[in-house]
């Protein structure tokens, strides 16, 4: 049990504090306190004795220099139970500190604002803080540290039911929570850092998360699972309605969310298993969803829905015909979150502005470590587009086949997609051979009706033989849009001019594994 008798209190984060203050003020507690927190607790009739009253020392360099000194840090990291460091305390007139209340200075919410200065940032870099929350801490059998305004009531609870003692569970978890709250603090300003000066994979990567939300499971519901998000980027997965998201349903929004952020207004896509299984633009979004549902409607059952634009009632009551976890759209009229409400299971994510972060990171984890990139953002436009074939494309064709590329993207590799001018007709993801892409998305296509003669083609890398070409001009596809850059492009040239087909080089590859 650590009994409190002496707090010191710096925050600047002030929720709670007034309460929290004048209990302890209650208990007997003597509270030590500085600058903007000292004033606001004797504005509101606390009791409290200023820093350099009790070190006996001035504040100096306007404020920068105030609790570093060794009445505090002896305070705070004294073992009382050692007879050395009490006898040492006693005859340095060293009182114990038991309660040190710190959080920091606002460093991320100050350069999280457009066209902060580089000298606004630097002054909120706090000292002092992380010092005095590193020196209680360490000393957390002696001292209790305190970070979190949410933790006022467990000290509290603890000092009542403990005859003004704080016992050592409670102690742990808070120093626990203070080692992380000083560690998130370093990594923001190492991260803010690199940042400005433009570099993207330094030579050590700090990377801090907090928790948005536990999960309902794992990848398997024998597994947990919980949701996080990285410094200076606020989620806005906050569903209107459904069950606990899961781990493979948050994969399955975050992917149609990015499919859907990056292609036109109206565009629909529908994820299953993170590979697309329809995606289609329109005039309107009931349309998209028709022309997207129909490439692939059996694998559109148990899926995620992505609309980059407004789900109207009358789309909703076209979702709600077929089984689906989760709807996330920019936005949801009041008929369609009423049609929705009949089905409370069904997962509903608003997020107005769909627009994506260019300077956005991927992170993939490794059973060794982490692998760093950066997403696969870039695009082409049609002057990128090397026509390689005899056989020319008209302006139509042109369009026909950005939309293919702009799609292929999104799928698994090997992929390859046959589309319309605005909708997918069949998809071929995740073969161990490019050539069985080729031949499952044209059986995925004609299983359900659907003609692949005339189509689109796009596949995220080379074809490295020409069989994959002769099985695109068997099922009677048109014009094929590939990155080239295979040791046989020759021959995969003269395959499709042989077929009457035509074929444009990006210079791009989209594998995605």
């Amino acid at each position: 049990m650590i009994k409190i008798t002496r707090a010191l209190i710096s925050v600047s984060d002030k929720t709670g504090l007034i309460g929290f203050a004048k209990y302890l003020e209650s208990k007997g507690v003597e509270i030590i306190s500085t600058g903007g927190t000292l004033k606001t607790l004797t504005e509101n009739g606390i009791k409290a004795i200023a820093i350099d009253d009790y070190t006996g020392f001035p504040e100096i360099l306007d404020g920068r220099v105030k609790t570093l000194h060794p009445k505090v840090h002896g305070g705070l990291l004294g073992v009382i139970s050692k007879p050395e460091h009490k006898q040492k305390m006693e005859e340095l007139k060293i009182p114990k500190i038991d309660l040190v209340v710190v959080n920091l200075y606002p460093f991320v919410q100050t350069v999280s604002k457009p066209g902060v200065h580089l000298d606004e940032a630097i002054e909120n870099i706090d000292i002092g803080g992380p010092s005095m929350i590193r020196s209680a801490s360490k000393n957390y059998r002696h001292t209790v540290v305190v970070t979190d305004p949410n933790d006022y009531k467990t000290v509290e609870e603890s000092m009542k039911v403990n005859d003004g003692s704080v016992d050592a569970d409670t102690s742990f978890l808070l120093m626990r929570k203070a080692f992380s709250h000083t560690a998130m603090y370093d990594t923001a300003i190492s991260s803010w850092f690199n940042k400005l000066a433009g570099e993207k994979f330094p030579d050590i990567l700090n990377l801090s998360f907090t928790k948005k939300q536990k999960l309902r499971y794992g990848e398997n519901p024998h597994q947990g699972a919980a949701f996080y998000e990285p410094l200076f980027t606020k989620s806005e997965f906050s569903p209107l309605q459904g069950k606990e998201l899961s781990f493979n349903n948050m994969l399955d929004f975050d992917a149609a969310f990015h499919i859907s952020a990056l292609l036109p207004d109206n565009t629909v896509c529908i994820i299953k298993h993170l590979n697309p299984c329809g995606i289609a633009y329109a005039d309107d979004t009931l349309e998209a969803f028709r022309l997207a549902k129909r490439t692939d409607p059996i694998s559109a059952f148990g899926g995620i829905i992505g609309i980059k634009g407004t789900v109207t009632g009358e789309l909703a009551v076209l979702i709600g015909e077929t089984f689906v976890e989760g709807v996330i759209a920019q936005k949801f009229e009041p008929a369609a979150l009423d049609y929705f409400s009949k089905k409370p299971n069904v997962r509903l994510i608003e997020i107005q502005n769909f627009q994506e972060a260019l300077d956005e990171m991927d992170l993939r984890p490794i059973h060794h470590g982490i692998l760093l990139q950066d997403r696969d953002y870039a695009t082409i436009t049609e002057k990128d587009l090397k026509i390689v074939s005899k056989k020319q494309p008209t302006e139509e064709d042109i369009r026909g086949l950005m939309f293919a590329w702009s799609t292929v993207k999104f799928i698994k590799s090997n992929a390859i997609v046959y589309t319309e001018e605005n909708a997918t007709l069949g998809i071929g993801a995740g073969q161990m051979s490019r050539v069985d892409s080729v031949q499952l998305g044209a059986t995925k296509a004609l299983n359900v009706g659907l003609s692949v003669v005339g189509s689109y083609v796009a596949s995220d890398a080379f074809f490295p033989f020409r069989d994959g070409i002769d099985a695109i001009a068997k099922v009677g596809a048109k014009a094929i849009i590939q990155p080239g850059g295979s040791i046989r492009d020759e021959e995969v040239i003269k395959a499709a001019d042989e077929h009457g087909l035509i074929m444009v080089f990006t210079g791009m590859r989209h594998f995605r594994h």
